[in-house]
C-alpha cells in the first residue's frame, strides 16, 4: 500500500477561476502559471488553459516545458532574459518578453532577429523590484521603439499594496504609471489578482492573474471569495493514534502537553512534503471532515493531530490539510505565512491526482 498523502488538483476549477478572471475585464487576461503552477503541475495546467488570451511563466525555462508539452499559446516570460543564448531561445519559441533592464535594451541591439518579438516595458512606479523608472519611461520607450520598430509594446507595472485596496500608495502608482507616457497609445497591463478583483481603475488592455486561478482570494484577511473554486485538496489520513495521560507530550521539543486524558493521531504528511513547519499547536486540520487542530511540532513526514473530541476517528480516516473546506489562506494565516507560499511549497513527492469535477 501507497503512502495516503495525495494533492488532488481540480482541473475544472481552475478554468473557472479564469473564466471568472476574465469576465471581471473587457481587456485581456493572462494566466500566470510560474512555479510549477503554483504547485499544481506546470505542463497540466497549461494544457488545462489552452486557449486563455496568454500564458505567464517567470523563466525561459518554464516556458520551454510548456512548449515542449505542446502549449501554443502566446507565453509571456515575467523576467525577461538574461543573456543572448535566451534571447535567441525567446525568438525561436515566439515567446512574448519583459524588458525591465539596461542590459535587455543593449542585447536588443545585438540581435537583429528579436525585431518582431512582443515586447512587455515594465515600468516601476514604486514596487521597488524590476522595471524602469516612471520617471525615465519616455526616453526609454523611445529607445526601444527605436530598436524594435515592429514590436508590439505593452507597458506594464506592478502594485505594491493591491491586496489592501484602501492604501493611499494604490492612487499614486496609478497616478505616476498614467504620467509616464501620457499621450502614447500603447496596451497597458497593470492589474494582478489582487487589483483586479479591487481596484477597478487598474482594469487596463490586460491583467495578469495568478492566485485566484487556484481559488485563492488574494485579500489579506484570507476570506473566500465566493465566486473562486478551491482548486486543490491537500489531503492523507491517520496512519497511528494513541491515548495519553494528563501531561504527557507529543512530538520534538515536548512543546505540546495534553492538560488531561486525550488522544491523538498521526498523520502521513510534513515539512518534507511542504506543510509548514512553523505551524504551531492549533493550526486547523479535518480529520473525516470534523474541525480539529494540530498538537506539537511538524515532523519531516509526520504531524499529529488532537483527536480527543473524535472519538470515531481511527487509523485510516482522511485528514483534509487544506482543500475547499479548509482554505489554504487560513492554515497560513496561523502559519504566519502566506497562500502562495504553501502552494508553491509543494513538494516533488507529493502524487498529484488530476480531476476534472
Amino acid at each position: 500500500m501507497s503512502r495516503p498523502l495525495q494533492a488532488r488538483v481540480n482541473l475544472a476549477a481552475i478554468r473557472h477561476n479564469y473564466r471568472f478572471a476574465r469576465s471581471l475585464t473587457e481587456g485581456r487576461t493572462v494566466a500566470v502559471i510560474k512555479a510549477n503552477a503554483y504547485g499544481h503541475g506546470l505542463a497540466v495546467v497549461g494544457e488545462t488553459l489552452a486557449g486563455a488570451d496568454a500564458l505567464g511563466v517567470a523563466t525561459i525555462e518554464e516556458a520551454l516545458v510548456l512548449r515542449s508539452a505542446g502549449v501554443r499559446d502566446r507565453l509571456l516570460v515575467l523576467e525577461g532574459v538574461f543573456d543572448r543564448d535566451a534571447l535567441r531561445v525567446a525568438i525561436v519559441q515566439r515567446l512574448d518578453i519583459v524588458i525591465h533592464s539596461g542590459y535587455q535594451l543593449e542585447m536588443l541591439a545585438q540581435e537583429p532577429d528579436a525585431a518582431g518579438l512582443s515586447l512587455w516595458l515594465k515600468i516601476d512606479t514604486g514596487m521597488g523590484r524590476l522595471g524602469f523608472s516612471w520617471r525615465e519611461a519616455r526616453a526609454v520607450y523611445e529607445k526601444l521603439r527605436s530598436l524594435a520598430p515592429h514590436s508590439e509594446i505593452t507597458l506594464m507595472t506592478h502594485m505594491a499594496c493591491a491586496d489592501e485596496p484602501q492604501q493611499e500608495f494604490n492612487r499614486t502608482q496609478l497616478e505616476r504609471f498614467d504620467a509616464a507616457l501620457d499621450g502614447e497609445s500603447l496596451p497597458h497591463s497593470i492589474a494582478n489578482s489582487a487589483a483586479l478583483l479591487a481596484l477597478p481603475a487598474a482594469r487596463r488592455d490586460w491583467s495578469r492573474v495568478g492566485i485566484m486561478l487556484w481559488g485563492v482570494n488574494p485579500r489579506l484577511d484570507g476570506v473566500a471569495h465566493p465566486q473562486l473554486r478551491s482548486s486543490m485538496e491537500f489531503e492523507s489520513r491517520l496512519i497511528a493514534e494513541r491515548r495519553v495521560e494528563a501531561g504527557e507530550s507529543v512530538g520534538y521539543g515536548c512543546d505540546y502537553h495534553f492538560p488531561g486524558e486525550g488522544r491523538f493521531g498521526i498523520v502521513a504528511c510534513g515539512y518534507g512534503d511542504g506543510y509548514p513547519r512553523h505551524a504551531p499547536t492549533g493550526t486547523p486540520v479535518l480529520v473525516g471532515g470534523r474541525r480539529t487542530r494540530l498538537v506539537g511540532r511538524v515532523s519531516m513526514d509526520m504531524l499529529a493531530v488532537d483527536l480527543t473530541a473524535l472519538p470515531d476517528a481511527r487509523v485510516g480516516t482522511p485528514v483534509t490539510l487544506w482543500g475547499s473546506a479548509l482554505p489554504v489562506a487560513e492554515v497560513a494565516t496561523h502559519a504566519g505565512t502566506i497562500a502562495y507560499e504553501l502552494l508553491t511549497g509543494l513538494t516533488g513527492r507529493v502524487p498529484r491526482i488530476y480531476e476534472n469535477d
